[in-house]
């Protein structure tokens, strides 16, 4: 992960005041933006040309009236001024019909861009490491998802035809001008150096602003999550006004980046309307000038002051576009930061064949700290035969689940090898590595879904038959048919509407359904009593019959019938054997035993 992203989550926590920090490189941002584009290039063809069309249409009204004026109001030609306004609401009419069908087709593409950017970003999300999602929020992350792209849509779904159509217009008046009169031309522009800088004064500090908003956005996010997911825990020990003051500090960090941006954002548009009024004075000064000279026709002053607040309209639009481009611009940056992110270690190139295999699972000197200058794991070696059931035991943070999370591959060793069949698990594909292993965590996590489909998450394939038998296999059936809808009750998030011994037999259900070669059991049972620990006990001896298993647990009816009882302290084995064998040891598990378990059976 890139230092930028880490610091970014840090800054976005409740409290920390973030520093404002510049826009990386919009320019990289944009062409990015544009790459997203290029599969609808024909589309965009068609909407170039509708504004085009339409732009011209808008070019031709000023021109016409003042045609209105010298051929037919001073001519007093009732006729041909009927004729000339009929051709004028025809232009007018066009000019709308071309620009809302350019604005749909745009519509259209944005859209279809967008869910190829969102698409990019999520299945990155995917395949992010886990060490990833420990250094980002998931309130950051659900930011990224919707509030940088809403920023991106509003301004590629909105406002990209009103800036081809802008840009068109003021080169197609100042064309126009020039044709007309040249003075009068030149005099249009002495607006344009003074657009062009404070537009550039101004973006220095807008982009820095939007981008400290989307931050800020995110970690509101990201109390906001937390706080909704964890209100039980919340309300037990009493900490609402707590939360509520970490949101308020972070609510306060929103508003003044958001007065910020905007502070800055919002002096576009009185300084372009000081320019407009500015530049219709010029005109009409000069133009009356000459005309009084004979030198300008009222028809051509009239239409150079329609031209010329058709020239401060699209300034206008363009200040107000330059806004809403920051602000995507920040989004986008912040988009692109995840998707560039370093996913997982690459599979090798030629990865080794895995499809059938026994179990044998060996750790050979193996070191590893989820920071490299703090190891956890120091010189780890362990062997488990095909079908035997290893138990880890020791005190927490002694590297018990590290030892699960590197035989899964959610991190990398840093020396030594794991070898499964003999074969090192980084030269396999992590898919064919994780499709072998079934794991069964103390924190069950269950989808806001049937109780059918979240046991068929175990394998997407299977029937509803093999669902049943598996939910039969871990003891869940006879709970699941007293529910109203049985196997199509619809749970609610995080199943918050079972008990967590129900949630735990699910989950069993699931890894029995995916039929693992090599098992990893959690602590499994350490939330739930006695009486539910015993049931699904039952259901996790089916589910290792037969399966090499990794048992982290602390209570003995886990840990006792183990082949081989592995004790780690501070990342090393200190001792292993089997429980009686290392109960008449009296060493350091006789220790743990006596500590924790006494009292209960041997």
């Amino acid at each position: 992960m890139s230092t930028q992203t880490i610091r970014e989550s840090m800054q976005s926590r409740p409290g920390r005041p973030g520093k404002i920090e510049k826009a990386a490189n919009p320019r990289l941002a944009m062409v990015r933006l544009l790459d997203y584009l290029k599969p609808f290039k024909l589309m965009i063809g068609l909407v170039l040309l509708f504004v085009i069309i339409y732009t011209l249409l808008g070019l031709a009204g000023p021109y016409l009236m003042g045609v209105a004026i010298d051929k037919f109001i001073t001519n007093k030609d009732a006729a041909g001024l009927v004729r000339i306004a009929l051709f004028m609401l025809a232009t007018y009419l066009l000019n709308n019909l071309f620009q809302a069908l350019a604005n749909w087709i745009m519509s259209k593409v944005s859209q279809d861009a967008l869910k190829l950017l969102r698409r990019d970003l999520f299945d990155h999300l995917q395949k992010s490491s886990i060490a990833f999602f420990d250094t980002n929020p998931a309130g950051g992350l659900m930011s990224r998802l919707t509030n940088d792209i809403d920023a991106i849509n509003q301004a590629v779904s909105q406002n990209i035809t009103s800036l081809i159509a802008s840009v068109l217009s003021m080169v197609g008046i100042v064309v126009a001008m020039f044709t007309l009169d040249a003075w009068l031309a030149l005099s249009t522009l002495l607006v344009v150096p003074i657009m062009l800088w404070f537009t550039q004064f101004v973006a220095k500090y807008t982009r820095k602003g939007f981008r400290e908003l989307q931050k800020n956005l995110g970690g509101l996010n990201s109390i906001a999550e937390e706080t909704i997911s964890g209100q039980k825990v919340i309300n037990a020990f009493h900490r609402n006004a707590s939360v509520v003051e970490d949101f308020k500090k972070q609510n306060q960090l929103v508003f003044k980046a958001g007065v910020y941006a905007n502070s800055f954002a919002l002096l576009v548009m009185p300084v372009t309307n000081v320019l407009g009024n500015f530049f219709v004075i010029v005109l009409a000064g000069l133009g009356g000038w000459l005309a009084l000279k004979g030198l300008v026709s009222v028809g051509v002053i009239a239409t150079f002051i329609n031209y010329g607040q058709n020239y401060v309209q699209p300034l206008r639009q363009l200040a107000n576009l330059y806004n809403s481009i920051q602000a995507a611009l920040a989004g986008a940056e912040r988009v692109f930061e995840i998707i560039d992110t370093p996913s997982e270690i690459a599979d090798v190139a030629d990865p080794l064949p895995f499809e059938s295999i026994c179990g044998d699972v060996k750790f050979e000197h193996v070191k590893f700290g989820y920071t490299p200058s703090r190891p956890i794991l120091k010189d780890l070696t362990l062997e488990a035969k095909a079908g035997q059931t290893i138990a880890l035991v020791g005190p927490t943070g002694a590297g018990k689940t590290t030892v699960i999370n590197l035989l899964t591959r959610f991190y990398e060793i840093q020396e030594g090898r794991i070898t499964i069949d003999g074969k090192d698990i980084r030269e396999v594909r992590k898919d064919d590595l994780r499709r072998k292993l079934g794991l069964v965590l103390q924190d069950t996590f269950l989808f806001a879904d049937t109780v059918m489909e979240n046991i068929r998450f175990g394998r997407l394939g299977a029937t509803d038959d093999e669902v049943m038998r598996a939910a039969e296999m871990a003891d869940a059936d006879h709970f699941i048919r007293k529910f109203p809808e049985g196997y199509q009750t619809l749970l609610t998030e995080r199943a918050n509407n079972l008990s967590q011994g129900q949630r735990q037999l699910l989950s069993i259900a699931r890894a029995i359904l995916a039929d693992p070669a090599i098992l990893i059991l959690d602590e499994a049972t350490s939330s739930v009593d006695t009486r539910t620990e015993a049931r699904i006990q039952k259901a996790l001896l089916r589910l290792m019959e037969g399966r090499t298993s990794f048992v982290i647990a602390h209570r003995l009816s886990t840990i006792r019938d183990a082949d081989n009882v592995v004790v780690i302290d501070q990342g090393e084995i200190v001792e292993q054997g089997s429980h009686q064998q290392l109960l008449d040891k009296q060493g350091f598990y006789y220790n743990l035993y006596v500590s924790q378990f006494k009292g209960q059976a041997i």
